[in-house]
């Protein structure tokens, strides 16, 4: 609005540019950690929706991350306890996207697991089944859930944002 009243919102500019990096964050680091090569990877997504407790996949990051994905030729495993059908709505029958039924189903034959959005349930995962259906415990936390010193502890090699790596 204050732009179209002719104001300069330099700040807001900013921080609209720091939101839109950010959807990239995620991305960017899987793509260091694979040395840039995704091509036939598999990745488990644990939340589509933009916020817990919604299926609002409006700006979601989810969408900016599977996109970025699918454009590098890997295939996307997704669950969110709300966002399926909206998801489903949005993309249609995709080759290179799998709608689960839970978020262990997720999980089967991912090369990583990827999470988006702060659900309780992912909170609570087990994560002794999580490392059990991984070909390597690899996660890629956008929510800080866990503890790093605990995820190193259970053997996981444990990717967070802004919080030292274990």
């Amino acid at each position: 609005m204050a732009r179209d009243c002719g104001f300069d919102v330099p700040l807001f500019d900013a921080v609209e540019n720091i939101n839109n990096r950010q959807k990239h964050l995620l991305f960017n680091r899987l793509m260091q950690f694979f040395s840039d090569n995704l091509r036939g990877k598999i990745v488990a997504l644990w939340g589509l929706a933009f916020k817990p407790h919604t299926d609002d996949l409006r700006e979601a990051p989810s969408c900016t991350l599977m996109e970025a994905l699918w454009n590098e030729g890997v295939q996307v495993r997704a669950y969110d306890p709300v966002a399926m059908k909206e998801t489903a709505r949005i993309y249609g029958q995709r080759s290179d996207l799998v709608l689960c039924a839970d978020q262990y189903e997720a999980l089967h034959g991912a090369d990583v697991l990827v999470i988006v959005t702060e659900w309780n349930e992912f909170r609570q995962a087990d994560l002794s089944v999580v490392k059990k259906m991984l070909k390597k415990p690899i996660i890629f936390d956008g929510r800080n859930l866990y503890d790093p010193q605990a995820m190193a502890q259970l053997g996981f090699d444990y990717h967070c944002i802004g919080r030292k790596r274990i």
